[in-house]
Parts: structure tokens; C-alpha cells; sequence
């Protein structure tokens, strides 16, 4: 059984208008609002019945599959409202497990619905993208960069996506082709479609040409239209479901129209159908000349190629294939592929992953020139907290299973979260002490007046516990004013004031290290001398005179733009290559534990290899027999990997963030005397950051974030 997602919300008949695939988007449907919002995640696919009658006996039949189907689902998202502005650039926050994200969650086994805590903040973004969210337009066109390049490749290899035969292409032709609007216009100019049909039916002396050649595009735009109309039938469910069938029947219809027009014998086409289809395939033929020469070909060209140079390529990278290029470069080629494109609404997940300071800066300019000069929304997940204060006008912040929204940049709303937080816990102290003074004056009175026998008494101690227990809570409304009942809180309820609630911090992460054994003797852990490094004899020298001491405690960060021998140098520390001059010392006892900077393919090529490999299986091949397996356990506990999840679920199925962590075991299981850490911060949310930084050594960074926080004073270049 293969999971997916279930996307379902507050359906008006407005929403099934936006079901329509031949519909234009208006100004209007590109602001997306969208209340009672919930999104699940099911280890088999709703079942949907062969029509749309809601009286039909199989649906009956199948109500109790139904009903087993939505217990096994895992509700990520719980009646939120979700609301887009065109033109708005949001950013998405949320602790890692909150739902934002489930990579590859339409494609993997039932143990993947474990994997969800880790990752789970792409549910929203992938039922955006695939248009599962009722009350998105269908014709809404949609980009969306995944947060890996592994999530990009299992997409491809699906039949029926459109980008497996683009991966040959050379780099600037693979971005240009990205624009499917453009392609589509292309490919009826470029294809049968253009020259052997429109064009050339008006060059031959038959006057039924142009009419067969009208047809024939009609027919295959018909076709087209057919199997939008086919996924969309497959996609839906209920109301909108019962609408998507009888479009599906209606675009049925008309194709089959369509056959019987091509299939029309010459003789029988009158002279007035003759007319209005001549004249409709010479208004066809200007239409799509318009198009292409708004298109200016020459100006994507260029703008490719800008963007590409700005992510950090060469010329000599252009025009290599997109194939032979390394992981990292992959997904700065699929980022711009997706800048490129003009969508309306642009899902940009950890755009920031493999760029350097200078491409950081790049992105960062484009998409606020991109904020000014167009409607299309973004919304970003970066745990980059400068790269969000600059690029986003408002926060959506993705927590509890609700989605609740700040304008304003990360900083403010983290200022603001600290106010909040503040006032009201100050008013739930200052409630509470009310609430123990009043509790003890209705003791008081009640003792009194049993002693007494004072019916007054009483009677005040009856009506305080009743406020008490009926009128303690939230005393002003949401604009700050005085609370009134008839206009604060209308509906019903089971007390008259909401209870307060203080917003609570999320849960720190603390890396906890295990101690390293002693040295026995004093001396550095490492040191280099003169370092010198050449790839080449006769090629310039890429690292040269390199002088590096480390004692028990330093940290080191090492930063730097790409190809400046960043991670050369790291190797060559750790012993990885050998220097070309000089000589690298360490101490005789040194244990050293290093994070690669692919260390996250490897271990999805392992994945690859063996598809039941587990972080558990993983850790004991690794480790052999020096740990238990509750040993091993609680070394990947500590790390956030728990439960079913290092069991279970194979290693291929983990998140990022996940494989991230299973690396850091494998690095750390033996308490290392010396860290090296190249690249680890990538994939981990904020709060994991700041934990692995409390415990790098020598850290090797692209871009300054986290550097700060891991090695105090100033920084070396």
C-alpha cells in the first residue's frame, strides 16, 4: 500500500469553480484563503467510487474501507487556515516534526508515517504543489524547489513526469527548458502542431486543409484537456470529487465530438463550416506567432544564463550535461530552474542549501528585486534566520497543527513572541493570585456563615465560586479592549472567558557529547606546517603555506567562497589526501571524528544498496560489537532518532534532517578527542543548529550563520 495525502477543508460551491483545468486565473483566485484546512497522511489512498452519486451502492459497500482508511491516517495539519496574498513573501517556520514537510510522503512504504516527525513540513508544501488543497485553481501555476536533490530524482523516475528526458541536457539548456508554458508555446511552433499543420495547410492549393489541420490542434488540445480532466477525477473526493467526475464526462464528450469532426468525410464539411474554421486556424496561427514573439527567446536566454552565473557557474559549466554535475551543483541548477520559470506561486524549501556567502547574497537580492517587480507569492522554508528577516514580509508560523500568521520579518515576530509571552504570563500570575485571594475569602465566608447561620454570607461565597469558575480567564478582547460577552465570544461554550495561555518556548535541542578519554601526555592534537596543495604538477597551487596548530578545547571555522579549497584543506587535515609540501602531525593517542560534506549521499547510496537497512543495522555495522544495542539505542535517542524510526524504517526513506543525525552518531559513538565538522548544519532546523554548534571543533561553513555561535572572536577567512 503506498501513502498519500488527503487534503480536505471547508468547501463552498466557489471552490468547485476552481476545479475547472481549462479555467483562466484571475487576480482574484490568486489569493488563496482556505479555511478548516486539515492534511493527513493515509498508508492507502481514499477509495473513490466509479461515479459520483453519493446513493450508489458500491460507495456503500465501501464506507467501512473508508472509515479504516481515515484511522490510519496521520493528521499533520488539524482545521488551519491557510491564506496566501498575491505578491507576498512568506516564510514558513516551525520545529522540524510540526508537519511542515514529508519528503517523497506519496511514494514510500507505511513505515514512512513514522519518519513524519522528523521532517514533516513538506505534507503542506507537496499538497500546495500537486494542487490537493481545495480552493487552489488548477490552472494556478505552481513551482516548487525540493529541499534535496535525492526528493527531485524520485520524482523524475516517476513515468509519468515530464522532466526525465531533460536530464541529458547541457546546464543552460536544461534551465531554459524549465518554463513549461514556454515549452508548451515551442513546441506548437516548433512541432507538428505549428509548421507541418497550421503553417503548411494554408501553403497547399486544397481548401480543406486548413479545416482538417484546425481540427487536428483542436483534437489534441482536447486530448490534453481529457487527461487533465482524468487526474483531476483521481485526485478528488466527496463534493468537489462528484464535480471532477462529471467534468471528467463532459471532457469525454466532447473528445469523442472531436474524433467524429476528424474522422468527417471531405465531401460532407459545408461551405459555411468551411469559412469559420479557415478563419479560426489563421486566428490560431496569429495567436501562437504573438505568443512566441512576446516570448523573446533571446532575453531567456540571458536571463538564464544571469541567473545561473549569479548561483555561482562558470561558462565552461553551461554547457556541461546536467547529469555529470555533483549533488550540490544539481540543486543550485534545479533553483534555477525554478527562478526562471514566472509562477504564481513560487515553494522555495531550504533554497539556501549549497550556496556560498556570495550566492546566499545573490538569492537573496533577486528574490527582494523579485518582490517589487511581481505578483508571484513565495513561500519559504529557510532555517537561514538572516536570509528570512531579508527576503520575507510575514511569517507563517506552523505549530500545533494549526497555521497562524505575523507580518513582519523572523525578528520581529521572535520580539513580538517574547512580548507576548511576557504579558501573558504576568496576567496569568496576576489572575492566579486574584483566584487564591478570592478562594480564600469564599472559605471564609462559607465558615463564617455555618458558624452564624448568615444566609448572606452564604450567598457571597456561592456567587464568588461561581465567578470563580465561570468568569476567570481572558479579560480583554483581541484588539486589547474591555471583554464583552455578546461581541468577544459568540457560539457555545462551556465558560464565559477563554482560559489564558502563555506561549511556550519549543523544545531546545542539547548535543550531548561523550566524554573523550585522556591523552596520557601533553601536546597538540594537530598541526600543520607549510601546507602546500596542487591537484595538478603544473596547475597553481590551490592551498599554499598553510600554518595550523589545535590544542584539547580550540575551535577553529573555517570559511570561504566555493572552490576556494575549504573542503581540500579539511581533508587534507584529517588525512583524507596528502599535501603536495609540508606535513600535517597529530598526536599519537588522537581519536578524530569527521563529518564529510556528502556524508548524507553516502549514506543514501548505502540506502540505495540495501533497501532494509535501518539507522540501527547502520550504527551496529559500523560499530561492530563495541555497543549493545541499547547502547546504540540511547547514543541515537540522544540525537532525536527514536522508536520505530531506528528499527524500522529504512535508511533510503529518512529524512534530511534525520540522516543528518544518524551521520553525527556515526561520527561521535566513539567520544572523539577532535571534531571536524564540514557542512553539518545543513538540513537541521534552528534550534538542532544551535545545539551541533555548542560542540563543533573545526567547523567548515559556506555562508556565516552558525560559525558565530560555534567558534568565539573573530573568524579567519
Amino acid at each position: 500500500m503506498t501513502p498519500s495525502i488527503i487534503a480536505t477543508c471547508k468547501q463552498t460551491r466557489f471552490h468547485l469553480l476552481h476545479d475547472q483545468p481549462a479555467q483562466e486565473v484571475t487576480a482574484n483566485a490568486l489569493q488563496i484563503d482556505v479555511e478548516g484546512l486539515t492534511i493527513a497522511v493515509t498508508s492507502s489512498p481514499a477509495d473513490t467510487t466509479d461515479d459520483g452519486d453519493p446513493s450508489n451502492s458500491k460507495a456503500k459497500g465501501k464506507s467501512k474501507a473508508k472509515s479504516k482508511s481515515k484511522a490510519d491516517a496521520r493528521e499533520l495539519i488539524v482545521d488551519a487556515h491557510l491564506r496566501l496574498k498575491a505578491g507576498v513573501h512568506y516564510g514558513l517556520i516551525g520545529r522540524n516534526g510540526t508537519g511542515k514537510s514529508s519528503r517523497l510522503i506519496k511514494r514510500v512504504d507505511i513505515s514512512r508515517s513514522e519518519v513524519l516527525m522528523d521532517d514533516d513540513y513538506e505534507a503542506l508544501l507537496r499538497a500546495m504543489a500537486d494542487k490537493l488543497v481545495p480552493g487552489i485553481p488548477h490552472p494556478t501555476r505552481i513551482a516548487i524547489l525540493q529541499q534535496t536533490e535525492t526528493e527531485d530524482e524520485e520524482r523524475i523516475a516517476q513515468p509519468e513526469c515530464e522532466d526525465r528526458d531533460r536530464r541529458d541536457l547541457p546546464v543552460l539548456e536544461y534551465v531554459m527548458s524549465s518554463d513549461r508554458f514556454r515549452n508548451e508555446v515551442v513546441r506548437k511552433m516548433d512541432g507538428k502542431l505549428y509548421v507541418e499543420v497550421l503553417s503548411k495547410s494554408f501553403e497547399t492549393d486544397d481548401p480543406l486543409s486548413p479545416v482538417r489541420a484546425i481540427r487536428r490542434v483542436r483534437h489534441d488540445e482536447i486530448e490534453a484537456q481529457l487527461f487533465l480532466a482524468q487526474k483531476n477525477a483521481s485526485l478528488k473526493s466527496g463534493a468537489r470529487g462528484f464535480q471532477a467526475r462529471k467534468d471528467l464526462k463532459a471532457a469525454e464528450a466532447r473528445y469523442e465530438a472531436s474524433k467524429e469532426l476528424i474522422e468527417q468525410p471531405d465531401q460532407s464539411i459545408e461551405a459555411e463550416v468551411l469559412k469559420a474554421e479557415t478563419q479560426a486556424a489563421m486566428d490560431t496561427l496569429q495567436e501562437l506567432q504573438a505568443q512566441f514573439e512576446v516570448m523573446k527567446l533571446v532575453e531567456i536566454e540571458k536571463q538564464a544564463r544571469q541567473i545561473l552565473i549569479g548561483l555561482g557557474f562558470d561558462e565552461a559549466m553551461l554547457s556541461k550535461p546536467f547529469l555529470t554535475l555533483s549533488g550540490g551543483w544539481r540543486m543550485r541548477c534545479l533553483l534555477a530552474s525554478v527562478l526562471i520559470q514566472n509562477p504564481d506561486i513560487m515553494i522555495l524549501d531550504e533554497p539556501t542549501n549549497f550556496l556560498d556567502l556570495l550566492g546566499v547574497v545573490w538569492l537573496e537580492n533577486y528574490l527582494q528585486r523579485l518582490r517589487d517587480s511581481s505578483q508571484t507569492t513565495i513561500l519559504l522554508v529557510s532555517h537561514d534566520r538572516d536570509f528570512v528577516n531579508a527576503v520575507c514580509e510575514e511569517i507563517v508560523i506552523l505549530r500545533d497543527q494549526k497555521l497562524t500568521y505575523f507580518r513582519g520579518n523572523l525578528s520581529a515576530y521572535e520580539k513580538d513572541f517574547e512580548a507576548q509571552k511576557l504579558y501573558w504570563g504576568r496576567m496569568k500570575e496576576a489572575q492566579e493570585r486574584q483566584i487564591a485571594h478570592m478562594e480564600a475569602t469564599i472559605r471564609e465566608n462559607i465558615k463564617l456563615g455555618k458558624k452564624t447561620n448568615d444566609d448572606n454570607k452564604l450567598r457571597m461565597a456561592k456567587s464568588r465560586q461561581k465567578k470563580v469558575d465561570d468568569r476567570m480567564g481572558v479579560q480583554v478582547n483581541a484588539n486589547g479592549g474591555r471583554f464583552k460577552l455578546n461581541r468577544d465570544l459568540a457560539g457555545y461554550h462551556l465558560t464565559a472567558r477563554a482560559e489564558i495561555e502563555v506561549p511556550t518556548d519549543e523544545r531546545c535541542i542539547s548535543l550531548i557529547l561523550p566524554d573523550a578519554s585522556d591523552l596520557r601526555f601533553p601536546g597538540p592534537l594537530l598541526s600543520a606546517e607549510g601546507l602546500c596543495f596542487r591537484y595538478q604538477r603544473d596547475a597553481p597551487p590551490i592551498l599554499n603555506g598553510i600554518e595550523l596548530v589545535m590544542h584539547m578545547g580550540d575551535r577553529v571555522g573555517i570559511m570561504g567562497l566555493n572552490g576556494s579549497g575549504k573542503s581540500t584543506l579539511i581533508r587534507l587535515l584529517t588525512g583524507n589526501l596528502q599535501p603536495t609540501q609540508g606535513k600535517v602531525s597529530t598526536h599519537s593517542r588522537l581519536k578524530l571524528g569527521y563529518y564529510a560534506q556528502h556524508s548524507i549521499e553516502e549514506l543514501h547510496e548505502q540506502g540505495r544498496t540495501d533497501p532494509t537497512l535501518t539507522a540501527l543495522g547502520f550504527m551496529a555495522k559500523e560499530i561492530n560489537t563495541s555497543l549493545g544495542e541499547g547502547e546504540i539505542r540511547g547514543l541515537l535517542s540522544s540525537l532525536g532518532l527514536q522508536g520505530r524510526i531506528v528499527s524500522d524504517v529504512p535508511i533510503a526513506r529518512l529524512s534530511g534532517g534525520q540522516l543528518v543525525r544518524l551521520a553525527i552518531a556515526k561520527v561521535i559513538w566513539n567520544a572523539p578527542h577532535l571534531l571536524v565538522l564540514d557542512e553539518i548544519t545543513t538540513h537541521l532546523d534552528l534550534p538542532y543548529r544551535h545545539g551541533s554548534c555548542d560542540c563543533a571543533v573545526v567547523v567548515q561553513r559556506c555562508n556565516p550563520p552558525g560559525l558565530s555561535r560555534s567558534v568565539p572572536g573573530p573568524i579567519s577567512h
